[in-house]
């Protein structure tokens, strides 16, 4: 197994339990003492975990933490590119799409290759930079001004007044969380104003959210449930989260694909 996906299932569990052993880790990863303390240690600097004495523990706990770009593209990286490749398929040629900042929408800005003619406007350095590297001179990229944020997406009044004087045939959103009662949410006050004007500005609006978001909550709504056309996320969504979410916003779960371990 890679170290970044062995790094993953750390994280899933620390979130899953608040807590890892490095002897458990061994057990379950079949892997050695050191190679588990590397990993520990690599997902430490990244502000991911807190390492403790034989282990580590979540640093995750307010509404309003927010994790920068690369703390959060090394969790669920099979569901974000299953969800992807579902999005990609959304997309007609010739059409003008908006791509909000998010490790799922780098991932789906990665998909878009085969298809020709499309004008992208996203608040994301990293997603603008994603789609210049490929060099295709049949799209055009347009980067909103703003502040930047941890996570790399630029927002407040610039990005949007820059949002506000557009049409788009769809916006593909990510997000921090999604529950009952509080919606699609963000733990960025400024970055949901801007995902707010996004949002305003799609013909369809498309969020793209692996399971792990469900019953997270952000200090801030973006969008509730009724306001979103459809709802990409993967098969791990719990059967409570289907039915309540599939009486308001179209659902399609993606599969996915298993990778192969390497040791």
């Amino acid at each position: 197994m890679l170290a970044r996906q062995r790094q993953e299932v750390i994280l899933d569990e620390v979130r899953r339990t608040g807590a890892v052993q490095v002897g458990d880790l061994v057990q379950r990863l079949g892997v050695s003492d050191m190679t588990i303390r590397r990993d520990l240690d690599a997902l430490a600097r990244r502000g991911l975990v807190e390492k403790v004495y034989g282990g580590a523990t979540s640093t995750i706990g307010a509404s309003t933490d927010e994790p920068g770009f690369e703390a959060k593209s090394v969790r669920q990286l099979t569901e974000k590119e299953a969800i992807a490749k579902l999005a990609a398929d959304e997309i007609q040629p010739g059409s003008a799409i908006g791509l909000s900042a998010g490790t799922t929408t780098w991932t789906l800005a990665r998909q878009l290759d085969e298809i020709p003619d499309l004008t992208i406007v996203t608040n994301s350095v990293r997603v603008a930079d994603a789609l210049q590297q490929r060099g295709r001179v049949d799209r055009t990229v347009v980067l909103t001004g703003g502040v930047r944020t941890p996570s790399d997406a630029l927002v407040g009044p610039v990005a949007v007044q820059s949002l506000r004087s557009l049409h788009l045939d769809l916006v593909f959103l990510g997000v921090h969380g999604m529950a009952p009662r509080a919606g699609f949410t963000t733990p960025n006050l400024n970055e949901s104003e801007t995902n707010r004007a996004f949002a305003e500005a799609a013909g369809r609006l498309v969020v793209v959210a692996d399971s792990s978001k469900w019953s997270t909550v952000g200090i801030s709504t973006i969008v509730d449930f009724d306001e979103v056309d459809l709802l990409i996320s993967d098969q791990g969504l719990p059967p409570d989260a289907r039915e309540l979410l599939g009486e308001h916003v179209e659902l399609l779960l993606a599969d996915q694909q298993p990778t192969e371990e390497e040791e």
